[in-house]
C-alpha cells in the first residue's frame, strides 16, 4: 500500500511538471495558496455517546498546479493543506497532501466550472496535544468541484471538498477513565479559497 502510495503521488508530481515540456494553447504550471474554511466529521468520546458536531474553522494551502488545454482542460494539483475542527474547547488539526484531479469547462469569458476525485494522505494529526494513536486509513479519496476566474496569469477558484470514505481516527483519552477510547471521523467537509500564479 506505501509503494501504491508512493507512485500515485510521483505520477501526479511528474505530470505537473511536464506541463512546460508539453504546452498547448491555454496550459500552463505554477503555484497555488489560500485558505481553507473546513471541519471534519463527528467526534465520539465512547462508544455510546452521542456525537459531538464540530464548529469550522480557518486552516491554508500552498502548492503547485498544472493545467493542460483551454476550452476544456485537465488540471492536477498537488498541495500541502493544514485545517483545524472545534469541539466545544477543543481543536483537532489534521496536516495532509492532497492531489486534486480535475476537469475543467471554460463557460463564459474568464469563467469555468471544473471537478473531479481529490486523492488525500494524512501527515499527521493532533487533538488538543494528544497525538492520535490510529488513523483508519492514512491515504483516503475525496470529491472537488468549484467556480473558477482566470485573467491571464492569476487565478481565482472557490471549491467545495468533501471526503468520500468514512475514516476515523481514534486515541485514548486518559482524563475519561481507564479504557475509554475517543474517535473523530477525519473526512474532510470544507470550503477552499485559493488564488493560482501561472509561470
Amino acid at each position: 500500500m506505501k509503494n501504491l502510495k508512493k507512485v500515485v503521488f510521483t505520477t501526479i508530481l511528474v505530470a505537473i511538471l511536464g506541463l512546460n515540456a508539453n504546452a498547448q494553447k491555454g496550459s500552463s504550471f505554477g503555484f497555488k495558496g489560500g485558505l481553507n474554511y473546513s471541519a471534519n466529521g463527528d467526534y465520539f468520546e465512547s462508544i455510546g455517546d452521542n456525537a459531538q458536531n464540530p464548529d469550522r474553522n480557518i486552516g491554508y494551502h500552498i502548492g503547485l498546479f498544472g493545467k493542460i488545454g483551454d476550452q476544456i482542460y485537465f488540471r492536477p494539483e498537488l498541495v500541502y493543506t493544514a485545517t483545524k475542527s472545534d469541539y466545544n474547547n477543543d481543536a483537532f488539526n489534521v496536516k495532509k497532501i492532497d492531489a486534486p484531479l480535475l476537469v475543467g469547462l471554460k463557460v463564459l469569458g474568464p469563467v469555468s466550472v471544473f471537478g473531479g476525485p481529490s486523492l488525500q494522505y494524512i501527515l499527521d494529526t493532533e487533538f488538543e496535544g494528544i497525538d492520535i494513536n490510529r488513523v483508519e486509513d492514512e491515504f483516503s479519496v475525496g470529491l472537488n468541484f468549484g467556480i473558477g476566474l482566470n485573467f491571464n496569469k492569476i487565478g481565482i477558484d472557490l471549491r467545495y471538498e468533501r471526503g468520500f470514505s468514512n475514516n476515523e481516527a481514534t486515541f485514548i483519552n486518559n482524563n475519561l477513565g481507564t479504557g475509554i477510547t475517543s474517535r473523530i471521523d477525519t473526512r474532510p467537509d470544507q470550503l477552499i479559497l485559493s488564488l493560482s500564479i501561472a509561470l
